[in-house]
């Protein structure tokens, strides 16, 4: 199964992108979970509004599908201003970074998903950007080329990446928020469901939207995607309203269990079990045995998995945990892998 038609993936899909902005939320009120991140950027942007200024720099870093696109653009609704979206990899030279800086307008907000994709000759073309407003063009070639400074309008930048490690110290450095988003819980995952169900006119009940949200993976673009698929089922196996026993049915026919799994997770442990005697076993080894990508494991399949301590990386390889044996209902009969790593 490719991983962007998984269900329980959080990457987005070309199903999100029909529902997906309708569902997003304005304002920081509307704005659920993230508590400490919504309370700090609630400050900043008042602050900045106060002395009308241009809010400083944002970096925004998660996994992804937990709402990074969504507030960049509450950011720029509370500051009242426009926003100009682009990402990392659409930015291939240092003149399309220049087009559009010069024609933001003033404490305007440039949002730029996959920050961490920019090649080096455009990040060189950002720094004196953010710290200057201002950015240097070169004109002509050879011994006649003389480079000239153009003065920007004061704006804000939003970085958004899921791998925040990638980002060189210099641009890292010139954000002056640095906002981390942590996976939801399950009553913040509920509310989430109880809100978009409200928006797209689905009968829910608050015990049906929290077995929904405890299958999310803690993630807001899992939750709504499950949400529609069980309302498709609530309407043909029952009257239309989403009950705790029709999103348990539902989703027990997609195949995620009662805390998000579903058959290619199941795949990957139950092969590591039985073919590996739970491990270790190499990335590459394991990505053949299961006709998978390795990077698509590491990046895709993992984290989650890793997350729940069902798996470890050793310096040996994957290793299944005893929590994994006990909730796939298997007889854990090796070695603890705790022991395997500290050896």
């Amino acid at each position: 199964m490719d991983f962007e038609e998984r269900l329980i993936t959080s990457e987005l899909t070309e199903v999100d992108k029909d529902t997906e902005s309708g569902l997003r939320p304005r304002s920081l009120e509307e704005y659920v979970g993230q508590e400490k991140a919504r309370e700090n950027l609630s400050v900043y942007i008042e602050a900045a509004r106060m002395r009308k200024e241009a809010l400083d720099h944002v970096l925004l870093y998660g996994p992804p599908g937990l709402g990074k696109t969504t507030l960049a653009g509450i950011i720029s609704n509370e500051l009242g201003v426009n926003m100009r979206i682009t990402s990392g990899p659409a930015i291939e030279k240092p003149g399309d970074l220049a087009a559009i800086l010069t024609n933001l307008s003033e404490h305007d907000v440039l949002f730029i998903d996959e920050i961490h994709r920019l090649s080096k000759s455009v990040e060189e073309v950002l720094y004196p950007a953010m710290e200057d407003y201002a950015i240097d063009i070169i004109i002509g070639k050879g011994p006649s080329a003389r480079s000239i400074r153009l003065d920007l309008p004061s704006f804000t930048l939003i970085g958004a990446t899921t791998k925040a490690g990638r980002l060189t110290s210099p641009l890292r450095d010139r954000f002056g928020v640095q906002l981390k988003l942590e996976l939801y819980n399950t009553e913040e995952l509920k509310k989430i469901v109880m809100r978009s169900a409200d928006i797209l006119k689905i009968k829910i009940s608050e015990d049906g939207a929290r077995e929904i949200a405890s299958r999310s993976r803690g993630t807001p673009r899992i939750a709504n995607r499950l949400l529609k698929r069980v309302r498709d089922f609530a309407q043909v196996k029952g009257n239309g309203d989403i009950t705790e026993d029709i999103a348990d049915i539902a989703l027990g026919r997609l195949e995620i269990d009662k805390i998000g799994l579903d058959a290619v997770d199941k795949r990957m442990i139950t092969t590591i079990i039985d073919v590996f005697n739970g491990g270790p076993v190499g990335l590459d080894t394991l990505a053949a045995t299961i006709s998978e990508d390795a990077n698509t494991i590491e990046d895709v399949y993992e984290p989650y998995l890793l997350q729940l301590g069902f798996l470890n990386r050793t310096p040996r390889g994957r290793v299944v945990t005893r929590l994994a044996y006990e909730h796939f209902g298997i007889k854990y009969g090796g070695e603890d892998p705790q022991l395997k790593i500290e050896e």
